[in-house]
C-alpha cells in the first residue's frame, strides 16, 4: 500500500500574461510599436503580440495605464531567474567568529586572543567577543566591561564596533566589523 502523496500548491507567476491582464487598456512598449511606446486597448495589444509569435506580459501593473511589454516570455523568465541568482551569488556572506574570555584573563592570553581578532578582521569576517561570567565571577561586571573596552581598543585600526558591551545573560558580548578599504 503507498503513502498519500502530497503536492505542494504551484507558485502563481509574478506577472500577468496574455488573457490574464485585467486593465481595459495598457501603455504597450517595445520594439513591436511605434515610436517606443502606445496606449491601446489590452485585446488589440494581445493581438499585436500573438502577430509576432510573443506574449504581452504586464511589467508595471500600478502604472496608469499599466504598462506591457511584447516579449517571449518564457525567455523573459529565464532572464529574471538568471538575475536573481546573480545577485545572490554576489551578496557578502558574514561570517562571525567568536573569542571568549573570562573576566580574569591574563595580558599574554589576551595579547593571544587579540592577534586572533586581527587576523578575523583582516580576512573580512565579524568578531563577537565576550566574557563569559561563570559561578560567583558575575560580581566582575565592570572588570569585564573594561576587557572588551581595551579589546575593542586595541582592534581600532582593523575594525569598527559594531556594538558596545551590552550584557546578556551571563555574558557581556561586543561586536567589531571590519573596517571597509577604500577602492
Amino acid at each position: 500500500m503507498r503513502g498519500k502523496r502530497t503536492y505542494s500548491p504551484r507558485q502563481e507567476e509574478p506577472y500577468r500574461v496574455n488573457s490574464k491582464i485585467r486593465a481595459r487598456e495598457v501603455r504597450v512598449v517595445g520594439d513591436y510599436v511605434e515610436g517606443g511606446n502606445a496606449v491601446m486597448p489590452t485585446d488589440q495589444a494581445i493581438a499585436l503580440a500573438e502577430e509576432n509569435g510573443l506574449d504581452l506580459v504586464e511589467i508595471s501593473p500600478s502604472a496608469s495605464p499599466p504598462v506591457c511589454k511584447v516579449i517571449d516570455y518564457a525567455k523573459f523568465k529565464y532572464e529574471q531567474k538568471k538575475k536573481q541568482k546573480e545577485i545572490k551569488s554576489n551578496a557578502a556572506k558574514t561570517v562571525v567568529k567568536e573569542i571568549r574570555f573570562g573576566p580574569n584573563t591574563d595580558d599574554h592570553d589576551f595579547d593571544f586572543k587579540l592577534k586572533h581578532a586581527i587576523n578575523f578582521l583582516k580576512d573580512g569576517a565579524k568578531v563577537k567577543a565576550y566574557v563569559h561570567f561563570v559561578g560567583r565571577t558575575i560580581v566582575f561586571k565592570e572588570r569585564g566591561e573594561m576587557l572588551l573596552l581595551r579589546f575593542a581598543q586595541a582592534l581600532e585600526d582593523y575594525g569598527q564596533v559594531e556594538q558596545l558591551p551590552k550584557m546578556e545573560g551571563k555574558r557581556m558580548n561586543i561586536f567589531v566589523a571590519p573596517k571597509q578599504s577604500k577602492k
